[in-house]
């Protein structure tokens, strides 16, 4: 078994020394319930499972609940590829190919599906029916990272004639939208 040593940090973490470490390094209880890390712009919670034990695996894992009629609007995770379940309810859920062909593959995924993403691809889910949904995500990296595209575009301070020429829109529009962000 590798556990990193202690007094040094992989990822972010604190290492433990070897003869302190116990079950509960390897254990996180409360997946079963949504998390408290909430989108009120977009409509989803997400909970990062957080197992310290196996810190240098390269992997971490989250659980996403999304309200009906909310988003997780386009994003990309740039370190990681990404595997999911739907553990509840359905969401449409798809993702974009690279430029220059920017496909969209999507389709419905119902409870019990599961669905991937190759790593830096952008991808949403939408749960455009009635009733929650829940997924469980594990990503190949200890820190993915996510970039959400309309957050990093509009509130990240772009001037607003880039964003205007970006979107092939006037300018009023860009600064309407960007003023969304940044409030």
């Amino acid at each position: 078994m590798h556990v990193c040593v202690a007094a040094v940090r992989v990822n972010g973490v604190p290492c433990k020394d070897p003869a302190t470490v116990t079950p509960d390094d390897f254990f996180f209880a409360g997946v079963d319930r949504p998390g408290s890390a909430a989108s009120r712009r977009y409509g989803f919670t997400a909970l990062p499972v957080q197992i310290p034990g196996p810190n240098t695996l390269g992997a971490s894992h989250t659980r996403v609940d999304v309200a009906p009629g909310a988003v997780f609007p386009p994003h990309y995770h740039p370190r990681a590829s990404e595997t999911a379940v739907v553990l509840d309810g359905a969401v449409y859920f798809g993702f974009v190919t690279s430029y220059p062909d920017n496909r969209v593959y999507a389709k419905v995924f119902r409870k019990g599906d599961v669905f991937a993403v190759p790593q830096g691809l952008v991808h949403f889910l939408y749960n455009n029916g009635t009733e929650p949904a829940a997924l469980y995500a594990t990503l190949s990296s200890q820190n993915p990272g996510l970039v959400i595209l309309a957050d990093a575009l509009f509130g990240a301070g772009f001037p607003d004639d880039l964003l205007a020429k970006t979107f092939l829109t006037d300018l009023d529009t860009a600064h309407k939208i960007g003023a969304k962000f940044r409030s």
